[in-house]
């Protein structure tokens, strides 16, 4: 792409009406505009990054042995009647009237959904076990909608129903959907803390949320810091492995971390006085199980191996798509923009051209622009008719993880700049061997497919 070309209409100034890192840069950058109150226009580069994240999310899914599927926006609310959500839920639920006089709602989450398309086609627990997932726009009306993205009415989530016939077996879909959930934040770039959490309006008694540490994170967080020095790594998980699923769970939550809402003290005190933390976290996914709750209330049973009918057991899983870029530029920016992790960044590499117009930087920029293309990565090419100082000032603030300087003086001496943008570190190389370089950040960093 070149920028020429492209449609990023970045900001000079800090909007007024961003509280916070996330909300300003993604509004600087050009990558959302606001359309009403918590609900926003997701412009080309904020899209761009919204479907890597999305890509890696079906990636990680599908290896757990997930099926995607789509289910509507809009849902009857006798569905929610049948379970007793429709009015225990409360003011968040977006309700409306269609022409017909018959009650709808924009889908909060979709449990009662599922379980209606469950029961209506699986009847034996030869069927099971079954995980369905799909990524979907929901609305939930905030009351007070702030901080962009990471807190709007209208937001990308994705969310994942199991179903098993024991609690057993309702358990290791549990572990799973966990091990598959620290896989996808570690390619993004992300550490996040699977932490003990209250089930809210979802329901059930055992729930995780994964939670990023960031100042400006809604939540409360008590933790042992010892929690931090987990990674999962390039690990091979058998999902289908009850044991290996088991232990990677007790790996990760057995050293404190909980939520304000389920913090005990006590137990905190426990933990050596140098390891015990508080903080602030960005809740960017959670995972339940609830049993027997939709299915006995909706009748979702099948034939167990005995021939008699039992209630399936079920659990819910989410993570949310688009709070995710959020929650990534807040753990990852300094004063000149945001620091995109390889995996989810827009663009794979910058070029800057610092003399458009020269016939050899033209050429070189040209040359840089199909090799790294042939290489399978995705550049942008600055060749916009404007001073240099403009020119890495948009880059820095769009936060690609590299960038390619082209001069006339460096191409008299057969090189060009590559200057990584987390580090700030740069070396002179010649053409070539900055695209290898740079081809071979991202053999390493296999990243979402986006657009």
């Amino acid at each position: 792409m070149r920028l020429s070309r492209y449609f990023l209409p970045v900001l000079k100034e800090n909007p007024s009406e961003a509280q916070i890192v996330s909300h300003r840069l993604m509004l600087r950058a050009g990558m959302i505009k606001q359309s009403a109150a918590g609900i926003y226009s997701w412009l080309p580069l904020g899209f761009k990054v919204l479907k890597k994240i999305e890509s890696i999310v079906h990636d990680e899914q599908i290896r757990a042995g997930h099926i995607p599927m789509q289910m509507p926006t809009m849902q009857s609310a006798d569905l929610w009647r049948e379970s007793g959500r429709y009015e225990a839920y409360g003011q968040e639920m977006l309700r409306v009237k269609d022409r017909h006089d018959r009650d709808m709602l924009f889908t909060p989450t979709a449990e009662e959904l599922i379980t209606d398309i469950f029961r209506a086609h699986v009847s034996s627990y030869k069927d099971l076990p079954l995980t369905m997932y799909q990524i979907q726009w929901k609305f939930r009306d905030e009351i007070r909608p702030r901080f962009g993205v990471m807190r709007g009415r209208e937001f990308y989530m994705k969310d994942g129903y199991n179903f098993d016939l024991t609690k057993e077996d309702a358990l290791h879909a549990y572990n799973r959907h966990l091990v598959s959930y620290l896989r996808t934040y570690e390619r993004m770039g992300l550490q996040a803390i699977p932490m003990r959490a209250d089930s809210g309006p979802i329901g059930g008694d055992d729930t995780h949320e994964f939670l990023v540490l960031a100042d400006t994170g809604e939540s409360e967080v008590f933790y042992d810091s010892a929690v931090t020095d987990l990674t999962f790594g390039d690990r091979e998980i058998d999902y289908d492995s009850v044991e290996q699923c088991q232990n990677v769970l007790e790996e990760f939550t057995s050293k404190y971390a909980r939520t304000d809402e389920t913090h005990d003290e006590a137990l905190f005190n426990q933990i050596p006085e140098e390891r015990r933390r508080v903080a602030r976290g960005i809740e960017v996914g959670q995972i339940f199980y609830f049993g027997t709750k939709y299915s006995d209330a909706m009748g979702a049973t099948v034939q167990g191996p005995d021939g008699k009918n039992v209630p399936v057991h079920m659990g819910s899983h989410g993570i949310g798509v688009s709070r995710l870029l959020g929650a990534i530029i807040e753990a990852s920016h300094d004063d000149k923009g945001i620091i995109w992790p390889e995996g989810v960044t827009p663009f794979h590499c910058g070029i800057v051209n610092l003399k458009q117009g020269d016939d050899e930087a033209d050429a070189a920029c040209n040359q840089l622009y199909a090799a790294l293309t042939a290489a399978g990565l995705d550049p942008l090419y600055d060749d916009r008719n404007e001073r240099a100082g403009g020119k890495f000032a948009t880059m820095d603030l769009i936060g690609l993880p590299w960038r390619i300087t082209v001069g006339p003086r460096g191409l008299k001496n057969g090189v060009v700049e590559l200057t990584s943008r987390r580090t700030g570190e740069s070396e002179e190389l010649s053409p070539e061997e900055a695209v290898k370089k740079v081809a071979a950040v991202y053999a390493n960093h296999p990243t979402g497919r986006g657009f």
